[in-house]
């Protein structure tokens, strides 16, 4: 393991109804990293970031968060350090833009208190590098799933979260949403250090964003490195059970996959 990670799994499993969904997960992640989590259907990619955010309990092994065992660390404390942004369709309730990405702020208020100009402040901000300002008094089951999504990630930001875990952060956008989401999510890592854990089923999307790529199948790692080194058939067959074809992307050569042709 690296010294002083952001965040450390050692042989981390998790059995749910008598069938072990993930067996000895160990990996560390560095401050600043863009981390994709890939791998076929029913790999445990999803349950390890319910490992992660203690909505699953029962699992065995150690999760670090700035050198801190998960159990150890108050809900508060945790919710400081860590932010979720879920998939764009998630379920949504009543509440302006303003109003939702406030509510990132619950980890510095109590019942009894009213937010405070340092709330208002990280809201703003939060606001402000997602580009949801201009939606600030929309209500947020108003806005397209792009848009939305771009709001989910103002709300992890105003917690002050250091490190983001992020589930499909892509799916159900059109091409500019998805740019747009990528791009914020590239600047916060590049720039302002932010951690990212990524939970991806696209390839490509892996290959070019990330800083590493770590593929689970059934439940295990079987591949943890750079993304150039994952977008190589040997690899690929042994992780999705097929071999793909690439070609070199225009802007800087990296490995791409293409669809395949169906005869006809």
């Amino acid at each position: 393991m690296m010294d002083n990670p952001v965040l450390e799994i050692k042989d981390l499993s998790l059995v749910l109804g008598g069938k072990r969904i993930l067996r000895d997960i160990s990996f560390a992640v560095p401050g600043g990293q863009h981390l994709s989590i890939v791998g076929p259907n029913g790999a445990g990619k999803t349950s390890l970031l319910k490992c992660f955010m203690g909505i699953w309990k029962n699992w065995s092994g150690d999760i670090r968060i700035e050198g801190r065992s998960l159990g150890e660390t108050p809900q508060k404390e945790l919710a400081r350090a860590v932010g979720y942004v879920p998939q764009a369709d998630s379920r949504l309730f009543p509440f302006t833009v303003s109003h939702f990405v406030l509510m990132g702020r619950y980890p510095y208020l109590t019942p009894f208190s009213a937010p405070g100009p340092e709330d208002h402040r990280a809201v703003e901000e939060a606001m402000e590098i997602t580009g949801t300002a201009i939606f600030r008094e929309r209500d947020i089951r108003t806005l397209s799933g792009g848009e939305r999504q771009k709001v989910f990630i103002a709300g992890a930001l105003a917690q002050g979260a250091r490190v983001l875990l992020l589930d499909e952060p892509t799916t159900f956008l059109d091409p500019l949403h998805e740019g747009q989401v990528q791009e914020i999510l590239d600047r916060l890592s590049r720039r302002a250090g932010t951690t990212i854990l990524s939970v991806t089923h696209d390839i490509n999307h892996a290959s070019l964003l990330a800083d590493r790529v770590v593929a689970l199948v059934a439940g295990e790692v079987a591949f943890d490195g750079l993304p150039s080194e994952f977008m190589d058939n040997r690899v690929l067959k042994r992780i999705y059970g097929r071999t793909f074809t690439f070609v070199p992307h225009p802007a800087g050569g990296t490995r791409v996959v293409v669809p395949e042709r169906l005869a006809r």
